[in-house]
Formats: structure tokens, sequence, C-alpha cells
């Protein structure tokens, strides 16, 4: 179980690292966050908190997709994430600024997040433990309807991208990287991080002891 809860944290932590990655480079945030900045602009508060409050009703949203009840589990990862990503935004790069970093260096920030991001989603749903609404979300859609990971995460990227923009989210470079890339990073990330995973499992080492 420590195992399983280490990775679980360990996704997260790298997930909400390349977030604000992608929204210090100052070149669009990702579509999902765009989302709640805009909100957070428009009605105060942080985007933690709109993090939080927007995945309650996603919640809902995945019950009526899977056709089952709603799982009231994933409350521990939305309020979770909802510190984690605070942590990032409010403490740790609160005074960081790359607006005037030259272009090139933007991108390549840019371009690291949006990795890293893929990564920490792909880390932290492996222990299968409850998974936020937001990332549950692109799993439900494909499970519905028989889609690709990569698939499934794209149709929530365009939708969520529309959605910041009519509400005056920082929709930019980062947005349309998140929507073209982030998927397949996440399934590049998910296919080497599987077998990994299972590789070092306490349980699956416990077995090949008995076995040998």
């Amino acid at each position: 179980m420590l195992y399983r809860v280490t990775v679980y944290l360990l996704g997260m932590f790298i997930n909400f690292f390349g977030v604000a990655l992608i929204i210090n480079a100052t070149l669009g945030a990702g579509f999902w966050t765009s989302f709640f900045i805009g909100l957070s602009d428009k009605f105060g508060f942080t985007v933690g908190l709109w993090y939080g409050i927007s995945q309650f009703i996603i919640i809902f949203i995945n019950a009526w997709l899977m056709k089952q009840g709603p799982e009231y589990r994933a409350i521990i990862p939305v309020l979770l994430e909802s510190v984690i990503l605070d942590f990032w935004l409010e403490f740790v790069f609160a005074r960081v600024d790359l607006s005037s970093a030259p272009f090139l260096f933007q991108i390549g920030i840019l371009i690291t997040g949006v990795i890293i991001v893929g990564l920490g989603v792909a880390v932290y749903i492996l222990p299968q433990f409850p998974r936020a609404p937001v990332d549950q979300l692109f799993l439900a859609i494909s499970s519905r309807f028989n889609l690709s990971l990569r698939l499934g995460q794209t149709i929530v990227a365009a939708v969520m991208a529309s959605a910041a923009f009519l509400i005056g989210g920082p929709v930019g470079l980062g947005t349309l990287a998140g929507i073209l890339f982030l998927g397949p990073a996440i399934q590049m990330w998910y296919t080497r991080a599987y077998p990994m995973y299972y590789r070092f499992h306490p349980a699956y080492q416990d077995e090949t002891e008995i076995i040998s």
C-alpha cells in the first residue's frame, strides 16, 4: 500500500510541476488550467480552489458517462490536487516571471511542461486509486465511446480550450500544445511506466521470489 500511495502522490506532484511550468512560460496555459485561471480572474479565489470546485461537478459528469453512481472517493484526489496546484503556483513559482524571457526559452519551458504533465498523469493513474475527475473524464469518454486514450484526451482538450477562450482564460500556444501533444505524451509515458511500475511493485517481487 505504501508503494502505491508513494507513486500516486509522486505522479500528482510531477503533474502539477509541469502545469506550473506551462503557466509560467506565459505562452498560454494548458486547456484545463486556462479555464481555471479564467474563473479565478473573473470571480476571484485561487486557481486551485476553482480546480476543486470544477472537479466536484465533473464527478457527476463522469458518473453519467460511465452509467454508474458518482465516485465520491474522487473527492480525496480533488482536495489533494487543489492543494498541490496552489503549492506550486502560490509558493514555489509565486515570484517567477518569464514574460520577458527570450521566446525560444519560453518555448523550451512550455515543451518541457507538457512532457512533464504527461509523465505525471501516466504515473499517478498506475496505482489505480480513485482518479481526479478531470483525468477520469478522458478515461470515461475513451471507455464510453471505445476510443484510444490519446483521442479521448484530445477531445476533452479541445472542448475545454474553447470554454477557456470564451471565459477569458490565457489561451495560446500552451493551450494548443496541450491539445495536440498531451494525449500522445500520456500514451507514451504510460506504455513505458506500466512495466516499470510492476517491476518494482512489492507484491510482484514477492511473487518472483516464491517462484524462484
